[in-house]
């Protein structure tokens, strides 16, 4: 299928006869005919949001419209089109009319896997509503069709609305009856295992747990992951087809066990996390260990930068005092660390940074980092561990499809050497992520160089390595600052500057989401004690600062659900582990703002 040029319909040979007989019984056989046909395009006119469609960068708007109350509108980036698609049942060896309204430059319309010739129609622009239609025939063992619309890269917003299919219809039947047989299986402070019986007629299962979907499954059995410790849940499945859902089935409940490993690590109920400018001075000034105050629960030391981008050596060097004038000895600096922990503080390195670009491609590379970073741990009597890789340290293979399989070298060998760290130093061990959305969030639209390539390698890197260590990670804390708009679960962008893009972009971390759009690949929520929201201290730590009363809006409305604005979550946390900031150092410069802040709301 060629989509990079004009569309080119077949050209219409008629041969008119002037009988009246004819032509009434052609009338007769044309009214037959559109009789029997129906429009299969499910919510083509988007009025039921993106209920049906699979799309990438693409929201329902309610202005434009062409009827209704609502339409498509969709974004082509440099490397992605944004398409929108929609498999549909169909006759095999029928003819099919597909037509749909556009507007905006360089809209397509088509459809593949038609058996035969797949199509499409285009318009280089469309001030207004522009009518596309093209047909086609199935192949004579077709049954499936998928139908589309798109952009063209970087040209700029296009909108879509009241997309038909129009042929023979199918029957499909009636949905499956409930399951039966739902029984729990095998409980973990973060799991839970289910089985149920087969349904007759059922080509996959749906999963709830109280009384929201949470994941697909294809067989008889799945587990449930990302719950909290201690904590009863209730579940029910439904069998599906063709036809639609079933009725769910009887509920089951289940209690998951007490946390171990990598849950709280001693924390408080609500922890304030803070990096430590500990190698360099820049704008904000040096601040000596000894004098961060007692509201930071977490000091990360920043960086440990390798000595090359694929060595694997970390090395962590202290701001020499030609830089930092009152650094202090390493002798008092350790002694401070010390003082810290006694006082249930814990002390890490974080590795990477802006300039710290770290990329594990071989098992040597792997090795030299476990090494290297457990001399930097033991020299200074580190708590732990933070993971703040940026730029391009993480990225995807075109193949890594699958972020619960992840086969890249980068992603492989950094997982191996966390777990080896981890099991080296046991359950008291802190490790901390601190990604950018890009690497998360951002999975939500695109993983990878997606299905059609062209794509960043790097959109949802991170999401296989959260997923590999989920049992083992004290803290996720996404940096919601220097990012650019990122759709949320509503499937509306979300733009730094206030509370909502904090509440959007939280709320995709405890409750999941599908990866790349696909119902089937379900990224699990994290328990919210693992959650800490990453902000800028002041302006002057970087882009995305909102003031004291936006912070307070935002944990109003993901620990209490009130306070929340537009943006409706899916659930409340009162246990939400608490904040990361960016910067002690430029909290310190704006006269402890950000801090005094978090001990005034959380007391």
């Amino acid at each position: 299928m060629d989509r990079t040029g004009p569309f080119v319909p077949r050209r219409l040979l008629a041969v008119c006869t002037a009988t009246g007989l004819a032509v009434s019984g052609l009338a007769a056989l044309s009214s037959a005919a559109r009789a029997a046909d129906a429009d299969l395009a499910r919510n083509g006119g988007f009025e039921s949001g993106l209920d049906g469609w699979t799309c990438t960068a693409a929201a329902t708007v309610n202005s434009p419209v062409r009827s209704g109350n609502s339409a498509l509108k969709a974004t082509p980036a440099g490397s992605d089109y944004a398409q929108c698609s929609q498999t549909v049942t169909v006759k095999p060896d029928s003819q099919y009319t597909l037509s749909g309204y556009v507007r905006g430059s360089y809209v397509y319309l088509g459809a593949s896997g038609t058996g035969t010739t797949d199509v499409s129609t285009w318009t280089q622009s469309a001030t207004d509503w522009q009518q596309l239609t093209t047909t086609f025939r199935t192949g004579t063992a077709t049954s499936k069709v998928t139908i589309y619309t798109h952009g063209w890269y970087g040209t700029g917003t296009y909108y879509a609305d009241d997309l038909s299919l129009v042929g023979p219809g199918v029957d499909a039947g009636r949905p499956p009856a409930a399951p039966t047989g739902l029984a729990v299986g095998a409980v973990t402070s973060s799991t839970v295992a289910l089985s149920w019986s087969t349904v007759p007629g059922a080509t996959g299962y749906a999963l709830y747990r109280d009384g929201v979907k949470i994941q697909t499954a294809t067989g008889t059995s799945a587990t449930v992951s990302g719950l909290s410790p201690s904590t009863a849940y209730s579940f029910q499945v439904a069998a599906t087809n063709d036809a639609g859902e079933s009725a769910k089935s009887a509920t089951v409940t289940a209690t998951t066990s007490a946390g171990s490993g990598g849950g709280s690590a001693d924390l408080p109920t609500h922890a304030l996390v803070g990096y430590l400018h500990a190698s360099f001075a820049n704008g904000a000034g040096y601040t000596r260990m000894a004098d961060v105050p007692d509201s930071w629960d977490v000091i990360d030391l920043a960086f440990g930068e390798p000595t090359s981008t694929t060595s694997g050596d970390i090395r962590f060097t202290r701001c020499p005092v030609t830089e930092c004038p009152t650094v202090e000895s390493d002798a008092d600096f350790k002694a401070a660390i010390k003082a810290k922990q006694a006082a249930g503080k814990k002390v890490l390195i974080s590795i990477g940074g802006q300039n710290g670009q770290v990329q594990l491609t071989t098992t040597a590379a792997r090795d030299t980092f476990v090494s290297s970073v457990s001399k930097i741990i033991d020299t200074y009597g580190l708590d732990g561990l933070d993971i703040d890789f940026e730029g391009h340290s993480l990225s995807l293979d075109a193949s890594d499809t699958d972020f619960k399989s992840p086969t890249t070298p980068v992603i492989v060998n950094l997982i191996s050497a966390l777990k080896t760290l981890k099991a080296k130093y046991g359950t008291k061990f802190v490790l901390t992520m601190a990604p950018e959305t890009f690497f998360v969030q951002l999975g939500y639209q695109y993983y990878g160089t997606g299905k059609w390539g062209g794509q960043d390698p790097r959109a949802g890197a991170y999401l296989p390595v959260i997923h590999a260590l989920r049992e083992d990670l004290t803290l996720l804390h996404v940096q919601d600052y220097n990012s650019g708009s990122i759709m949320g679960l509503d499937n509306q962008y979300h733009s730094m500057g206030g509370a909502d893009f904090h509440i959007a972009m939280t709320d995709m971390l405890l409750t999941g989401f599908p990866v790349a759009g696909d119902a089937n690949n379900v990224f699990p929520p994290l328990r919210p004690d693992q959650i800490a929201i990453g902000m800028p201290a002041s302006t002057n730590a970087g882009n995305g600062y909102v003031s004291p009363t936006e912070v307070d809006k935002a944990l109003d409305c993901l620990t209490k659900k009130s306070n929340c604005g537009s943006y409706t979550t899916h659930g409340t946390w009162p246990a939400l582990r608490g904040l990361m900031t960016w910067s002690v150092n430029w909290d310190r410069y704006s006269s402890w703002e950000f801090s005094t802040n978090f001990d005034g709301y959380f007391g």
